[in-house]
């Protein structure tokens, strides 16, 4: 599924669930919230001068647990993304890859008195590539993609439907830049930098 038409659908989606939904409850210190959903990984264009590395849609899952009303740890998981690695200058595609993102965030939940609840979080992302392959023109080579550590950045909301369920839409900022070798020789450093759209379901225990 393309990003753009992930964003709608999650948009088309939310709005629903909040015109059927005025309930309210508060968070309180000792609560979990697990959530579970799709999450979309779209790199900024043209993140390579040589190759290049598209979007890709999965199972996400994260889990939140608040040490007050407004503080929160968050911990992001996910099934492995699969990506398409393309040459920048025409598009060709020259390979595959998987990635895992793990994402640890602070987070700050604004108190407010309705369904509604806004959050901000940043924190560290690891980004694990792996089962990396040559397809087309390249096929038969080596590639290689490196992990990645970096910063992370967040903004989203939940909205409660009953007392321990709620819906979540959430746009992350993730700093990803890999190191791409083909048969042992760099490339170049590819800026990923994606950003990571999900919508979730969520509990609270």
């Amino acid at each position: 599924m393309k990003a753009s038409t992930f964003r709608r659908s999650a948009i088309t989606a939310v709005i629903g669930l909040i015109a059927a939904s005025p309930a309210a409850f508060a968070y309180e210190a000792g609560d979990w919230i697990v959530r579970v959903g799709a999450g979309s990984v779209d790199p900024k264009s043209d993140n390579g001068d040589i190759v290049s590395v598209d979007s890709g849609t999965m199972l996400v899952f994260n889990g939140t647990y608040m040490f007050s009303p407004t503080i929160g740890l968050e911990v992001l998981a996910s099934l492995p993304f699969s990506h398409d690695i393309k040459l920048a200058a025409d598009g060709t595609k020259v390979g595959e890859t998987k990635h895992l993102p793990p994402t640890i965030s602070l987070q700050y939940h604004f108190e407010t008195d309705s369904a509604f609840k806004p959050y901000v979080g940043a924190g560290v992302n690891y980004t694990i590539f792996f089962k990396d392959k040559t397809t087309g023109p390249l096929s038969g080579m080596s590639l290689d993609l490196d992990n990645s550590l970096g910063l992370a950045a967040q903004l989203g909301f939940d909205y409660d439907i009953s007392d321990n369920m709620l819906v979540n839409l959430d746009a992350r900022w993730i700093d990803i830049d890999t190191d791409a070798k083909l048969d042992g020789v760099a490339l170049e450093t590819v800026k990923i930098d994606p950003l990571v759209y999900s919508i979730t379901l969520g509990w609270k225990f």
